[in-house]
């Protein structure tokens, strides 16, 4: 599965920004499909997931501010991104679960400053 993200870029504090990852497959062959990220120095951490069934699940620091969503007619995911803090700063990198095999986006700078 090959997945490609897009729409990171800089944005002032309280800002917003959508990201976009779309699949190689059939999102019907995948398990779920999230969003995690990377800030420097730091340990790549949950954003997001949701799954075929359309359950989600977000990280505690993202919670009430980011949305995850997915188009499944074309086999992509989406992070809406709302009041967006410095502490977001990161490379996001989208996921796909397949069960015995996890795939990787290759990751787009979100840089949140004044």
């Amino acid at each position: 599965v090959q997945l490609v993200e897009s729409g990171g870029g800089l944005v002032q504090p309280g800002g917003s920004l959508r990201l976009s990852c779309g699949a190689s497959e059939s999102m019907s062959k995948i398990y779920a499909m999230g969003w995690y990220r990377q800030a420097p120095g730091k340990q790549r951490e949950l954003v997001a997931t949701i799954t075929s069934g359309g359950s989600t699940n977000y990280g505690d620091s993202v919670k009430g501010r980011f949305t995850i969503s997915r188009d499944s007619a074309k086999d992509t995911v989406y992070l809406q991104m709302n009041s967006l803090k410095p502490a977001d700063t990161a490379v996001y990198y989208c996921n796909a679960n397949m069960i015995l095999k996890t795939y990787w986006g290759q990751g787009t700078q979100v840089t949140v400053s004044a």
